[in-house]
């Protein structure tokens, strides 16, 4: 093929492309919303964060505006991040929190999400079998506020068991 041919051939499809893409109605990476990141997050938060920004807009979205990512963590603990099978999400507003448990096989699992102040009281709890997410579930006071996440085919056949005080800030 000679060096015309193929010059146009390059030139028709950036023009496709191009028009594809101003054409069509699709997010782009400009689209998608800024999560303000606790400056406390640590390493593996701030990978998942960069990682998956969409994801990570998503969840602090269903939190409501003005919170902050403070903590996401890959579930099963110990697991690839490439390969979790959930991933429990923390942000903070102030003193208040809120935690989102991110379903990432795609398809509907039994789910357990529950946020607890330090002290055990003011508990808010999602359970049920979901497809996207558990929670939000709030928690009005963070000070090392206790986390319990749950998933699998059914309650009795759990992949996720994690429980922690360490999602909320203990200071």
């Amino acid at each position: 093929m000679s060096r015309f041919a193929v010059a146009l051939r390059s030139g028709l499809a950036a023009a496709a492309l191009a028009g594809a893409v101003l054409g069509a109605p699709q997010a782009v990476a400009s689209d998608v919303p800024a999560v303000a990141v606790s400056a406390k997050a640590d390493a593996t938060t701030l990978a998942l964060a960069e990682e998956d920004p969409q994801a990570t807009a998503a969840a602090a979205t269903v939190c409501g505006t003005g919170y902050a990512l403070n903590k996401a963590i890959p579930l099963p603990l110990g697991t690839d991040p490439d390969l979790r099978l959930a991933t429990l999400f923390s942000y903070t507003n102030g003193g208040k929190g809120c935690a989102i448990l991110d379903n990432n096989v795609g398809v509907s699992r039994y789910m357990y999400l529950k946020v607890c102040k330090v002290d055990g009281t003011g508990c808010d709890t999602d359970t049920g079998n979901f497809t996207q997410y558990a929670g939000p579930v709030y928690v009005s006071s963070i000070a090392c506020a206790k986390v319990t996440a749950k998933m699998g085919t059914s309650s009795s056949n759990l992949s996720v068991n994690y429980s922690s005080d360490y999602v909320f800030p203990c200071n």
